[in-house]
C-alpha cells in the first residue's frame, strides 16, 4: 500500500474514531468547514446534489464541494464544483437553479481574480448531467466595483450602491431569469452609524435580471426592510445567503402555492425568513420568523424543491469549536434535512421523513405521569430519536434530559415551558466546551392540544422539533462521550403516555 492510500486509510479511521464527529448527519469530509456554508443546493434526475463551502488548504482558497444523493442520507463525493481560478481566494456563497433542459447553473460570490482581470463579483457555472464538470459563463454575471461586494448602478441619474454578494438561486418568470445579491458589505460600508442614510441600513436586497443568463442588468430593491416590528430584523442585520422559493402546502406531495419563502440569515443574528408575496418584481414580506434566537448558531440556510414538491433546508451548524479543525482534522456539520411547508397560514416544520430509514432496535417505554425525573433505558444513548405526545394537563413544563451524565453533572435539557411559552433547549451543563447558552423559541399549544416532541441525538448534533411547528438544533460537547449515554424524562405532572425510541444507523462513510 503506497503512503497516499495509508495516510488516507489512516485519515478516515481518526474520523470514524472521533467520538464528536456525527454519524448521520452530514459533516464535511475534509478541509476546514469555516466559513461551511451549505451552498447550491438542487434537485435533478432524481437525485439531491449539495454544495459545502470549505477552505482548501493545498490552493489557500474557499471552494464548493459537492455531494449527491437519492435519499437524502447517503452522500456520493463528487470533484469540487467550484475553486481557485488562476490563483484567486475562490468563492463565497451562492445558490442553484436547473433549466428546462437539464442544465444546472450555480451562482457564487467570486474573490477578485489575482492578476487584476477581473474585480470579482456575482459569477455563474454551468453543467450537463452528471453534473461533475462545472465550466464558467463568461464575463462575469454582475462586476464588482471598487469595493469588493458592492456594485455601483446608475439610478435616476445618480450612482447608487446595491448588493453584489451572496447572490441567490435563480428562479424564472414571464421569460426573465432572476437572482437576489445579499447586501452585508453595502450595511457594513454605508449603513451603519447613526449619520448613516436610512436607505442603506437594515436588511435588504438587490434584484437583477437577464435573459439569457449573460447580460444581467439591476432592477431595483427586491424588498424593502420596511418599519420594524417587534421580532423582525433591526437595523444591525442583514440579508445574506438568501434562499427564494415557493413555499407547498403540505408536508410532500402537495402543490407549490402562490406564498414564497426567503431563507437569509443575519450575521449577528443567524437564520430567520420571510414568508410573502411575489408582486412582478417585487416581494413583499408578510411575516418573519426565526431559526436561531439567542446567537447565530444555525447559520446559511439553502433549500431546494425535489420531486415530492417538498421544500427541504439545509444549514451551518456554527458553534463547533473554535481549534476543531487543529484539533480533530475536521470542521463542518449541518442539521439534518429539514422539509418546510405552509399551512394555516404557518410555516410547519419536520425532519424530511427519509431520517426513519435508518431506525433500527425500536423500544417502547411506559413513561406516564412524571414529576421530576424518570430515567428512560434507551439503548444507544449516543445516536437515538425519541418521539412523545405529552398531555400538559396542569403541568406547565415537559421534555427530555439527553446526553447527561449524573456523575460530571452534565447534561442537555430540552422542554416546553408553558408558562413562558417556549421551546427550549439548554446546554449550559452539556460538557466541556461549545457555545452553552439556554435557547428558546417561540412555541405555544392551543388550548387541549398535546405536546408532540421529536427529539434525535447525533453524538455532538441535538435536535428537537415541537408539534412541526417549532424546532430547534445545536451542538453540544459531553467531557466524556461514553459516559454521557443517559436519557431521562422532565417534567412537573405532565402524562408522557409511551415514549417511543428507536437507534439510529450511521450514514456517513467516515
Amino acid at each position: 500500500m503506497s503512503e497516499l492510500h495509508m495516510n488516507a486509510r489512516l485519515y478516515r479511521e481518526n474520523l470514524l474514531s472521533d467520538p464528536y464527529r456525527p454519524a448521520y448527519h452530514f459533516a464535511i469530509p475534509d478541509g476546514d468547514g469555516r466559513p461551511g456554508d451549505s451552498n447550491g443546493a438542487f434537485f435533478a434526475d432524481g437525485r439531491y446534489h449539495l454544495m459545502y463551502l470549505y477552505h482548501n488548504a493545498q490552493t489557500d482558497a474557499f471552494h464548493w464541494g459537492h455531494i449527491s444523493s437519492h435519499d437524502l442520507l447517503h452522500w456520493r463525493h463528487h470533484p469540487d464544483a467550484l475553486g481557485s481560478e488562476n490563483g484567486d481566494r475562490g468563492c463565497f456563497s451562492g445558490g442553484a437553479f436547473v433549466d428546462e433542459d437539464g442544465t444546472a447553473y450555480l451562482t457564487f460570490w467570486k474573490f477578485p481574480a489575482k492578476d487584476g482581470s477581473d474585480p470579482g463579483g456575482i459569477d455563474i457555472a454551468f453543467a450537463w448531467p452528471p453534473y461533475d464538470k462545472w465550466e464558467r459563463l463568461r464575463p462575469l454575471a454582475i462586476p464588482g466595483g471598487e469595493i469588493w461586494g458592492v456594485a455601483d448602478v446608475a439610478m435616476n441619474g445618480a450612482m447608487e450602491h446595491v448588493g453584489c454578494a451572496d447572490p441567490s438561486n435563480i428562479w424564472k418568470k414571464d421569460g426573465w431569469y432572476y437572482l437576489e445579491t445579499g447586501n452585508k458589505v453595502v450595511l457594513d460600508t454605508y449603513g451603519r452609524g447613526d449619520s448613516a442614510p436610512e436607505k442603506y441600513r437594515g436588511d435588504w436586497v438587490d434584484l437583477f435580471r437577464s435573459k439569457d443568463l449573460h447580460d444581467w442588468s439591476y432592477v431595483a430593491r427586491f424588498y424593502e426592510h420596511g418599519p420594524r416590528r417587534e421580532g423582525w430584523p433591526d437595523e444591525t442585520e442583514d440579508d445574506m445567503c438568501p434562499s427564494f422559493l415557493p413555499l407547498p402546502d403540505a408536508k410532500a406531495g402537495g402543490r407549490l402555492t402562490d406564498k414564497w419563502l426567503q431563507l437569509f440569515i443575519s450575521h449577528n443574528k443567524g437564520a430567520q425568513y420571510y414568508i410573502g408575496a411575489l408582486n412582478g418584481e417585487r416581494f413583499t414580506p408578510e411575516q418573519h420568523g426565526r431559526f436561531s434566537w439567542k446567537d447565530n448558531a444555525f447559520f446559511a440556510p439553502e433549500a431546494l424543491i425535489d420531486g415530492k414538491n417538498r421544500q427541504i433546508m439545509w444549514s451551518w451548524l456554527l458553534d463547533n469549536v473554535e481549534d476543531d479543525m487543529a484539533r480533530w482534522g475536521w470542521s463542518g456539520v449541518y442539521n439534518f434535512p429539514r422539509v418546510l411547508w405552509y399551512e394555516n397560514d404557518t410555516l410547519r416544520m419536520a425532519p424530511a421523513e427519509e431520517l426513519a430509514l435508518l431506525q433500527a432496535n425500536p423500544q417502547r417505554f411506559e413513561a406516564g405521569r412524571v414529576i421530576g425525573e424518570t430515567p428512560l433505558a434507551v439503548q444507544n444513548g449516543e445516536s437515538f430519536r425519541l418521539r412523545a405526545r405529552i398531555d400538559m394537563k396542569s403541568a406547565s413544563r415537559a421534555g427530555f434530559a439527553v446526553r447527561a451524565d449524573t456523575a460530571k453533572d452534565e447534561r442537555t435539557e430540552i422542554y416546553y415551558d408553558s408558562a413562558k411559552g417556549e421551546l427550549v433547549m439548554d446546554t449550559t451543563r452539556s460538557g466541556w466546551t461549545g457555545w452553552r447558552v439556554r435557547e428558546a423559541a417561540p412555541f405555544r399549544l392551543a388550548e387541549g392540544e398535546k405536546l408532540s416532541l421529536d427529539v434525535f441525538v447525533d453524538k455532538s448534533v441535538v435536535e428537537v422539533y415541537a408539534n412541526e411547528q417549532q424546532a430547534i438544533c445545536r451542538r453540544v460537547y459531553p467531557s466524556d462521550p461514553a459516559s454521557a449515554v443517559g436519557v431521562r424524562t422532565l417534567s412537573d405532572g405532565a402524562d408522557f403516555g409511551c415514549v417511543d425510541a428507536w437507534e439510529i444507523m450511521p450514514a456517513n462513510p467516515w
